[in-house]
């Protein structure tokens, strides 16, 4: 040993070792701590069981129709510009080529609509 640290970890590549006081996040924020809204419907089932709850059943969950029908058109679209085999398996190496690729993909679509 050399320095306080064991000969197996030294130049292991799966031990990590950070300074002290360096704070690494565990997980990323979640959705209601970056303030994003509900886009999918609340389950009626789901609705019935937390009314039946009352206040102890939480806050409904706020649900905009307009946006989720334009997230409904938006996974719609992406899912069309799939069918394009280049796009789907993104073929290209260099990211300039795919953006490329994926505006033909657009235009055809946009053309045969």
């Amino acid at each position: 040993k050399t320095g306080g640290i064991p000969d197996h970890d030294r130049g292991s590549r799966t031990s990590l070792r950070f300074p002290l006081g360096v704070l690494l996040p565990l997980q990323p924020p979640l959705p209601v701590q970056r303030q994003i809204k509900h886009t999918i419907p609340e389950p009626k089932n789901q609705r019935a069981n937390r009314q039946r709850r009352g206040s102890k059943g939480g806050r409904p969950a706020g649900f905009d129709k307009t946006i989720y029908k334009r997230r409904n058109e938006v996974e719609r679209t992406i899912d069309a510009l799939k069918n394009s085999r280049a796009v789907a398996t993104r073929f290209d190496k260099r990211a300039y080529v795919f953006q490329g690729t994926v505006t033909v993909a657009a235009i055809r679509l946009w053309l045969r609509g």
